[in-house]
């Protein structure tokens, strides 16, 4: 049997549900299955191969209501007319849609539980709630697990199968191994990277739980207090519109004097190129990641990572082994550990990124989740 496997995804983008989405959708197809993706629209969505997955545009990044209701409605008349299998929601608006459009026409829904989903009060945790309202519930890690379990147990039906299937990243792209010489020589000119310098890259969209206040305060202390000069930092992510946050970093980059050490660069179109200049990769996430993706594309990449203890860089690094951590939100820490890593030796630091890439290659693999998520799907439907 063929099986027709419909995944509904709020925007296409470069963001770890979205690289997953386009991900399985691709590999479905390889497997013999019809896939097909609804999104509003997303700069990821040049990069599918529409002669093995087809894209619906629907307005599913939509929150209003009556916009979610027409769309249950849209998506229902898509799922009879293609014979959908399985629909699979990525995000609480458009799964809302897709539930409505379940309890019409029959067929088998899954979630993804990308992140924590904050609530203040029941209508907004009534409003998460969707994502456990369906045949089989993906978390992204064991952290996402357990939150879901201390959080929404109560709206789970019994029958409904909740398991942890980690996020995979693309082993092929992200190694050192394939990167092209050329186009490395070509990002460090543009970026005008110093290589008689310690490059330390913090990749991250420009938003206050992200950290890079924490990580410019850490960058102040490495220079007062270790007196260590050396360092070039790269801060790569967009504002998204978060004008007064970016002016905030600014401001705060030029009260320490740090202006001819910290350099930002708003996109970074290969990011594999990114992380082969830098020598060491931040991730100072304030508030728990859900995955970690950066944690887990540096130990490809055979980089020395630090990360924040919370969240999912607690499962995606070996302590000490495939990288560091530190107590979140605290910039003497974070110095103090990226001033242990400079005082390596080539050696130990050539030890650390190649347990890194065994580590992701052993755990974190896309194949694998892929493997693992169209497992599932047919168990769905036996």
């Amino acid at each position: 049997m063929k099986l027709k496997i419909l995944q509904v995804i709020p925007k296409l983008g470069f963001g770890g549900a979205e690289t997953g989405c386009y991900d399985l959708a691709h590999y479905l197809y390889e497997q013999g299955c019809k896939s097909y993706i609804i999104t509003s629209g997303g700069d990821l969505l040049k990069y599918v191969q529409k002669e093995k997955v087809k894209i619906i545009r629907l307005p599913v990044n939509s929150k209003n209501p009556l916009i979610i209701l027409l769309n249950s409605f849209i998506i229902s008349i898509i799922v009879f007319f293609l014979n959908i299998d399985i629909i699979h929601a990525r995000s609480r608006a458009p799964a809302w849609a897709c539930f409505l459009s379940c309890l019409l026409t029959r067929r088998k829904f899954v979630t993804t539980f990308h992140g924590t989903y904050n609530f203040s009060g029941k209508i907004k945790k009534f409003y998460n709630s969707v994502m456990v309202k369906s045949s089989l519930i993906i978390a992204g890690s064991n952290f996402i697990f357990q939150h879901i379990n201390a959080n929404y147990s109560s709206y789970i039906n019994p029958k409904t199968k909740l398991m942890v299937i980690f996020r995979g990243i693309n082993l092929d792209y992200y190694n050192n191994q394939n990167i092209s010489q050329k186009k490395l020589e070509k990002l460090t000119l543009e970026w005008k990277v110093d290589e008689n310098k310690l490059k330390i890259l913090l990749p991250g969209r420009l938003t206050r739980w992200k950290g890079h206040e924490i990580f410019i305060e850490a960058l102040n202390i490495l220079t007062e207090d270790y007196h260590l000069n050396n360092f070039q930092a790269i801060i790569v992510g967009s504002n998204q519109g978060r004008n007064v946050y970016s002016k905030k970093l600014l401001s705060l980059v030029e009260r320490y004097q740090l202006n001819n050490k910290v350099k930002f660069i708003e996109f970074c179109k290969e990011m594999p190129l990114a992380y082969s200049i830098s020598d060491i990769v931040v991730s100072s996430s304030i508030e728990p990641e859900a995955f970690g993706r950066v944690a887990v594309e540096a130990q490809a990449m055979e980089k020395v990572i630090i990360a924040s203890d919370i969240g999912g860089s607690n499962e995606t690094i070996i302590k000490e082994k495939s990288g560091f951590l530190f107590k979140s939100g605290d910039p003497r820490e974070l110095a103090k550990a990226l001033n242990t890593i400079l005082e390596l030796d080539k050696e130990t630091l050539y030890s650390i990124g190649n347990e890194g890439r065994k580590n992701v290659t052993k755990k974190f693999d896309v194949d694998k989740m892929c493997q693992t998520t169209f497992s599932e799907y047919k168990k769905l439907l036996t």
